[in-house]
């Protein structure tokens, strides 16, 4: 009882957190992890927009909304050093910052690249996450714990904490939550109870395998293609530096003369579709991806408000 009236008295809070570190630090498994779904693809690709949301921890007491920045990296071009401005202006924008360090790995000099940046940024609080545990003994783990806090040191940034973590043997997982969300704003929730991500990923995808398709047949059928994504998931049992994307969509017509179209003399011209597709998506999410792809008929789609609806328009 007491616990329950002391929530109800303590302010809701409410905002943004983005994790940030190198490649395969554990960012987008503790995304996942800390949602309880999947719903984050590793992605290095910058999004077109301002703040992409990965996941929202909604609690009865706060809202933990994870949002996603292009990767930071050494530019070596103009789009390289606009892309850190985006980086830079997101980690300026967002509530906290957690910098996601694996404990099996030494800190190397991406790692160092990330924290200078993040030293200047002065107002917003970091929290450093050691993350894979699971991978390594305890006299390991406190090594990398004091590297991690003598790196702050070095560079001037006082981590606001420095917690353990391993996602996939879901230590510490909500331990996280419980130490990013005192450093959001006083406010009521931002987004309603039960989205779990915005997922502008997916409409990405869609439209990349409608691209595709339409690829030679524009004429013939030009806006009677539609593409529904009908789930993205990890495929389970995969090794780290081996993630595999399993994409299930279907390509929509409003004919079924117009399927032989789509699938092509022995199905030659939809095995086109998902392969110029399939390398699209994978530079656009950063992961390798299967992609499974299937002809329906949805008749006359175009003017049927209810198949409008269900096809995303």
């Amino acid at each position: 009882m007491s616990a329950r009236t002391q929530s109800s008295e303590a302010p809701h809070r409410a905002g943004f957190a983005c994790f940030v570190g190198r490649p395969n630090a554990g960012k987008s498994t503790l995304t996942n992890a800390l949602v309880g779904q999947k719903v984050a693809i590793t992605s290095n690709r910058p999004q077109t927009t301002r703040h992409t949301v990965r996941g929202i921890v909604h609690r009865p007491e706060a809202q933990l909304i994870l949002v996603d920045t292009p990767g930071l990296h050494k530019p070596r071009t103009l789009l390289g050093e606009r892309l850190n401005d985006v980086v830079r202006t997101t980690w300026a924008e967002v509530d906290v910052i957690g910098f996601c360090l694996p404990a099996d790995q030494k800190l190397g000099p991406g790692d160092r690249y990330i924290a200078k940046e993040l030293a200047g940024i002065r107002k917003t609080p970091k929290v450093a996450i050691v993350t894979k545990t699971d991978l390594v003994d305890s006299k390991t783990l406190a090594e990398q714990l004091i590297a991690i806090d003598q790196l702050g040191r070095e560079l001037g940034i006082e981590w606001a904490e420095i917690v353990p973590v391993s996602a996939v043997g879901d230590q510490q997982v909500q331990l996280v939550a419980d130490l990013l969300i005192p450093l959001l704003p006083e406010s009521p929730p931002l987004y309603p109870e039960g989205d779990l991500t915005d997922e502008p990923e997916q409409v990405m995808v869609a439209e990349l395998i409608r691209e595709a398709a339409l690829e030679g047949v524009r004429d013939e059928l030009p806006h009677s293609i539609a593409v529904v994504v009908e789930e993205m998931i990890p495929r389970e049992d995969r090794p780290a530096d081996r993630p595999l994307l399993d994409i299930h969509a279907n390509v929509y017509i409003e004919r079924p003369s117009q399927k032989g179209i789509i699938i092509g003399p022995k199905g030659a011209r939809l095995k086109e579709v998902g392969m110029k597709s399939r390398k699209h998506i994978e530079a656009l999410l950063g992961t390798p991806v299967y992609l499974d792809l299937h002809v329906k008929v949805a008749k006359d789609w175009q003017r049927d408000p209810k198949q409008l609806r269900k096809l995303g328009f």
